[in-house]
């Protein structure tokens, strides 16, 4: 989606940035701020240290949340310099990326512990990819190992129609039973919310099993993870 933005060079955005806070500043019904990109950890500390303070200084108590790769692809660019910055703007929210446990790797984990260390909460928003990432196994190991270095799982995203992808998008009713089969077999902090994002800017909405299986007068019946029905006073 976002690769035909891709390339917008950093002097023509910060060219544009006092009207970004100008209108951050005019809008008092905005309070989350996403920096996003392309990646924003490539940019140097100075430039992400000045855009966080000066977001602060329009929004005082507005939430930050940066979304970057790179503890997955590019771990040793969070250095201890970098947590210092996200520290004394705390509290800041990073969500990454990681769609396979092989990812996470022992220099990955360093980067995760160095950032929480520093009060930076850590969240992971995965894609859902046919034959990549769309199994019980897979999906339960990277949800759990994440959630064990202090990333929880916040998203699994079914796949966006983007052109050339289509041979890594599985059947979303696949997606929905795999959320079934997770939902009382691993840690529920660990099962994120699997969404998708509808188009012409309907935005993210959750695709979730259907749990009630009828209303009879003052009952709901309510089928648990196990396939089991249960009758539940309402």
């Amino acid at each position: 989606m976002r690769k035909r933005r891709v390339g917008i060079n950093e002097e023509k955005f910060f060219d544009s940035f006092p009207d970004i806070l100008k209108y951050i500043k005019e809008n008092k019904e905005i309070d989350d701020i996403i920096i996003s990109g392309g990646d924003p950890f490539l940019l140097d500390d100075e430039k992400i240290g000045f855009i966080i303070e000066k977001i602060r200084n329009v929004k005082k108590d507005s939430i930050i949340r940066i979304h970057t790769r790179t503890l997955s692809t590019l771990p040793e660019r969070v250095t201890s310099r970098l947590c210092a910055i996200l520290k004394k703007h705390s509290p800041v929210f990073i969500n990454t990326h990681f769609n396979h446990p092989m990812e996470i790797t022992d220099q990955a984990s360093e980067a995760a512990a160095r950032l929480a260390d520093s009060g930076v909460v850590l969240g992971c928003q995965s894609v859902f990819l046919k034959g990549v990432n769309n199994d019980y196994k897979t999906l339960s190991e990277l949800f759990t190992r994440l959630l064990k270095i202090r990333i929880k799982p916040y998203y699994l995203h079914h796949p966006d129609p983007v052109k050339g992808t289509d041979h890594l998008k599985p059947d979303p009713f696949e997606g929905i039973d795999l959320m079934k089969q997770l939902r009382g077999r691993i840690s529920g902090m660990a099962v994120p919310h699997y969404m998708i994002d509808l188009p012409e800017g309907g935005g993210k909405v959750p695709l979730l099993p259907e749990y009630i299986k009828k209303r009879k007068k003052d009952y709901l019946f309510i089928e648990n993870f196990k396939g089991k029905i249960y009758k539940y006073p309402i």
